[in-house]
This record gives C-alpha cells, structure tokens and sequence, in this order.
C-alpha cells in the first residue's frame, strides 16, 4: 500500500480524534487540519517491523498534533462563525428560558439555529463554560444529551498503550502487575525482588509520567 492510501485508508481516525476536542473553542476544520498533519507525520515514521499496527501508532501522534493547538498561547481563540453562532444560540436559549421557564432543547436549538444537533450543542459549549449533562424537555421530562462514543474510549485505551509501551522494561513490569494483573504493592515487590516502599515510590513516578504524556 503507498503512502497516500495509508494517509486516505485512516482519515476516520483523524475525525474520531478530532470530535473528541469539539466545543473547546476550536474551529472543527482547525483540529482536522491539525489531526491530518498528525497523520501524516504518524504515517512518514512509522515502522512496521516494531509490531505495532499502524492505527496504535498513529492515535497518539494526531492527538499530540490537535493538543499543540491548545497549548500555543494557552489558549485558542473562537472562530468567527461559531462566536457568531454561540452568541444567537444563547440568545434563543435565554429568550426560550424566561417564555417557558424550561430550557431550550438541543434538537429546537438546532432547527432554530438552521445547523445538526452537534452544531448546536458545540455553541451552547463555546457560550459558556460547562453545560448540564441533560436538560429539561417541553413535557417536563429530561432528555441526555449526547455523550462520548465507543471510538473515542478507544483512543484514550490506544493512547495508554502507546504511553506504556514507552516506559522501560522495568516500568512496564510493574505497571503490568499492579493494574493489569491487580497485584498489590507487597506481592508486586516479592516478584520484582525489591521492597513495598520503592514500588510505592517507582508507581507513583511512572503514573505521573503516563498522565503528563496522555494530558
């Protein structure tokens, strides 16, 4: 397979990690453009004879590539289509609030907004800092809103596996041990042939590590 078609056969994974940082205040196509850079640099090194597939690989380096949005300046600054869209959405939600005394739901929002369901729920995030996980329909009752798919679970788990595949040998062990194997930190200690203490001391630097690479 050539190189292109590498890149085209995994632009899903691209969009699955993209979707996982809508509603920060980011424009979709920005991410995208950020996840496919990501996709390109993952496809360019990678290294088949190492094992992995190239969708393990390639997950952590199209998010590290979405993140660096994020972290220049601090912040990312709102388009100015979805400002224009979080301030009517807004609009319509606290006219709908003081009218009916319940909130706007997701699905009137966005056939008043004249966007999909996402749409409308991605300005609601950019108006304001977090949102209900439900709110309230027109009979009274509640309604969820739409929460995190399997996909991107599976990028969180490809994402610890890159990061533990990482750690040395050593680091690996313990890891393997107490989480995966649920050993406690005495048992994990008799087989690694040191103390208690230093495998408290070992896990609690190597799962800073892992949440610095993952954050």
């Amino acid at each position: 397979m050539t190189r292109d078609e590498l890149i085209e056969e995994n632009l899903g994974l691209v969009h699955v990690c993209a979707r996982r940082f809508a509603g920060r205040g980011a424009d979709y196509d920005d991410l995208y453009a950020a996840g496919c850079l990501g996709l390109v640099k993952a496809v360019d090194r990678f290294d088949p004879s190492r094992g992995w597939k190239l969708s393990t690989y390639a997950v952590p380096v199209i998010l590290g590539e979405i993140k660096c949005l994020f972290r220049e300046g601090g912040t990312v600054k709102l388009s100015r289509s979805l400002k224009e869209r979080s301030m009517k959405a807004r609009r319509i939600a606290d006219e709908h609030l003081r009218e009916t005394g319940t909130d706007i739901r997701i699905e009137a929002l966005a056939q008043r907004l004249s966007c999909d369901v996402y749409q409308a729920q991605e300005a609601l995030n950019a108006a304001q800092p977090t949102i209900s996980l439900s709110c309230a329909g027109e009979d009274g009752g509640e309604i969820d809103l739409p929460v995190p798919s399997p996909e991107e679970s599976l990028t969180d788990k490809l994402s610890l596996k890159e990061a533990i595949r990482s750690l040395s040998e050593e680091d690996r062990q313990l890891i393997q041990l107490r989480y995966y194997r649920h050993k406690t930190q005495s048992d994990t200690a008799k087989t690694l042939g040191t103390t208690q203490v230093q495998i408290s001391r070992r896990e609690k630097k190597i799962l800073l590590r892992l949440r610095g690479m993952l954050l």
